[in-house]
């Protein structure tokens, strides 16, 4: 399967890359944030089907995504997860096994990415953001790396992803089963988050 994965890689993930660059006009900015060769967590604002597809197209470090498993129905999102690795939650039910996953890319200093709105325009909709995320980092003892989407992701219409500056909550790792800490960092995450993506 590795093998598999590889050699189509070679071959797709080039022409994705280009099909990216050429449909959505693909800007990053703050690409220095991300730590070049450690383990972080980015999270971003969830816009569209396709923001992180995209992004997993142009970005040159590898990131694994954490999505719903509901997604895994479409054949098209199937091998878009066989080719960048992407694992599946089950929401709402405290997914163990996911979050092995997630412990384990962080292990070997990779980059997990997630989406704390859990769903495409959470924040528009007044959805309470998902602790994940902060609960992970702390955890773990990794930083989130938060990013601001822009763009409608219409072809030709340019889409930015705007990284910040690292967030460092390992002082909370005693109090990592405090629902309101949790809830405070989540929000101080997402409000980073918009204000990365309303930057112009």
């Amino acid at each position: 399967m590795k093998v598999l994965r590889t050699i189509i890689s070679i071959i797709i993930k080039p022409i994705c890359y280009v099909l990216a660059k050429i449909i959505y006009r693909v800007k990053i900015e703050g690409i220095e944030n991300v730590p070049k060769d450690s383990a972080c967590i980015i999270c971003g604002n969830h816009v569209h089907a396709m923001d992180a597809p995209v992004l997993l197209a142009v970005i040159h470090r590898k990131v694994r995504f954490m999505a719903k498993e509901e997604l895994w129905k479409s054949l098209g999102f199937k091998f878009m997860a066989f080719l960048y690795q992407v694992f599946p939650v089950r929401r709402g039910k405290n997914d163990s096994e996911a979050i092995k996953v997630a412990f384990k890319i962080l292990k070997n200093n990779e980059i997990l990415g997630m989406y704390p709105e859990g769903t495409r325009n959470g924040l528009a909709r007044n959805i309470k953001p998902k602790n994940g995320a902060v609960n992970i980092a702390i955890r773990s003892g990794v930083p989130i790396i938060p990013f601001g989407v822009d763009g409608t992701f219409k072809p030709f219409k340019k889409v930015t992803y705007r990284f910040g500056e690292a967030l460092d909550f390992s002082e909370y790792k005693d109090r990592v089963k405090d629902r309101e800490v949790l809830d405070n960092l989540t929000k101080e995450v997402m409000d980073k988050v918009v204000e990365l993506r309303d930057k112009k």
